[in-house]
């Protein structure tokens, strides 16, 4: 059969025979249907259409208006490897084309985490990055991990250090051509036919290839994963890389597998070029918080991405939308990530968790629009993404299913952990008065809304007394009603 190849199934694993052929469709309605980042378009397509010439008279390259289009022009039988999301599993189903089982881009299907959620009460993420390390037998030592302890969390959260960047090799980048060319030339041609794109559309800082991955993986790991683990948890504004990777769009492209990449930064580790606590950070995010990720959206019930614990029920405003405006914007932090998610469609994920979605969490917007929101401003955003991540870590819209509390703090937090607060014209240790941190007193306004939904979870009873000894509390209360979605 010709094998129908997604976007997000550019890598090898993906085909069995070096003869096999196969099908691509780029449907214009995909982009047509939800404003998405021109930075994420412009790599999918990048990605596509790099794909299909390497295979070559192998590929039936389709360009049309919907799927459903593409298929109708293709008179042969079809399989598909399983989907990565819900709609398109349900799409290729319902055309009665015949789907391969196998999640190729993952170390763990959905049928290894069934049976591990079977034997178990519950799903919290360190067991389950334990089994994985287990299993595959990553970090370990006769049986025990490596180095004797399990988890390097404690030393990999140093604040921000006082210097202007890390002061390590920035990622490599690779170098467009042709088809990038002819990309961007479709997407300014999409523009003046109405199709909406959000931020900018700069020079292709992800790889699009499977050489290009492998080159980007090879960099980091030589000159940035020994600086990964102390300041994984810190932001620096004029160093939006830090030391992480960015190989996220890469790895959910199918361009690279997370088992190569934690097994090239375990043999860092063994031939002493990196530090134990960098290699395990990494290896936790890859082989644990990614799969776990990956997992849990296929596991939790067909209703979680509409999960709305916190009954928040705010719109996201039209500047969050704009990523033009973050000029406007006075508040540092938001300012200087908002404008990097503009400029690139990535940020880290402190940024992400402990900036952005804390913002959304405060106001009380609407866990389904935030999820629309970073799924299409970020270009490694993708339903299995980022509906766990923003439903279930961020928004705590699942009632605690995911994370025992819910992650936001007051501007004290992003104080310690960067450099932003510096300078800015909010003064992260007010919370009333007109140079109060937005995220100060917008922490101490959601407790107050929230309390009768807290008040059970013992990992909040000590921020809700707190609260009760807040003297200024009403008006903490009144003046965040009056600032309402009113760009800090």
């Amino acid at each position: 059969m010709r094998r129908w190849l997604f976007g997000d199934q550019l890598g090898p694993q993906y085909l069995e025979r070096p003869d096999q052929l196969v099908l691509m469709i780029e449907s214009k309605a995909v982009f047509r249907r939800r404003r998405y980042h021109r930075a994420k378009a412009h790599l999918i397509l990048s990605a596509m259409r790099h794909r299909a010439a390497e295979l070559g008279d192998r590929c039936l390259y389709l360009q049309t208006e919907t799927y459903a289009e593409g298929l109708a022009q293709v008179d042969e039988a079809l399989d598909v490897v399983q989907p990565t999301s819900h709609a398109a599993d349900r799409f290729v189903r319902d055309r009665g084309i015949s789907v391969l089982p196998g999640d190729r881009s993952f170390a763990t299907t959905r049928e290894d985490f069934a049976q591990y959620a079977a034997s178990r009460k519950g799903l919290l993420l360190e067991d389950f990055y334990r089994w994985q390390r287990r299993r595959f037998g990553v970090l370990m030592e006769g049986g025990e991990p490596a180095g004797g302890r399990w988890n390097f969390d404690a030393d990999n959260r140093e604040p921000a250090p006082r210097r202007a960047t890390l002061g390590v090799e920035m990622p490599w980048w690779p170098t467009e051509d042709a088809i990038d060319a002819g990309v961007r030339l479709d997407l300014d041609r999409w523009e003046t036919e109405g199709i909406a794109f959000l931020g900018e559309d700069g020079p292709r800082w992800s790889a699009a290839t499977r050489d290009e991955a492998l080159r980007a993986l090879d960099q980091f790991v030589a000159h940035r994963l020994a600086h990964f683990g102390p300041h994984e948890d810190a932001m620096l504004s004029a160093d939006p890389w830090m030391a992480h990777s960015g190989l996220s769009a890469a790895l959910n492209l199918g361009l690279l597998h997370p088992l190569e990449c934690v097994q090239a930064a375990e043999k860092s580790y063994q031939a002493g070029e990196a530090d134990l606590a960098s290699v395990e950070g990494y290896t936790r995010q890859v082989l644990g918080w990614r799969e776990y990720i990956w997992s849990v959206y296929w596991h939790a019930p067909d209703d979680y991405a509409l999960s709305n614990a916190m009954q928040a029920r705010g719109e996201v405003p039209a500047w969050w939308w704009d990523l033009d405006a973050v000029g406007e914007l006075e508040a540092n932090c938001l300012s200087g990530i908002m404008r990097d998610v503009r400029t690139r469609g990535w940020v880290h994920h402190i940024p992400r968790l402990m900036v952005l979605s804390s913002y959304t969490l405060q106001r009380g917007w609407d866990p389904a629009q935030v999820t629309a929101w970073f799924q299409q401003a970020f270009i490694d955003g993708y339903p299995w993404v980022m509906i766990p991540n923003v439903v279930g870590m961020s928004q705590h819209a699942d009632g605690g299913l995911m994370a025992t509390k819910p992650y936001t703090s007051g501007g004290a937090y992003i104080d310690r952990m960067s450099d932003y607060c510096g300078g800015c014209r909010y003064d992260p240790k007010k919370r009333v008065g007109p140079d109060a941190c937005p995220f100060t007193a917008g922490y101490w306004s959601f407790l107050s809304e929230n309390r009768s939904r807290l008040q059970g979870n013992n990992r909040m009873a000590q921020p809700l007394a707190g609260l009760k000894r807040l003297a200024d509390l009403p008006e903490v209360l009144a003046q965040e009603k009056a600032r309402g979605d009113t760009p800090p």
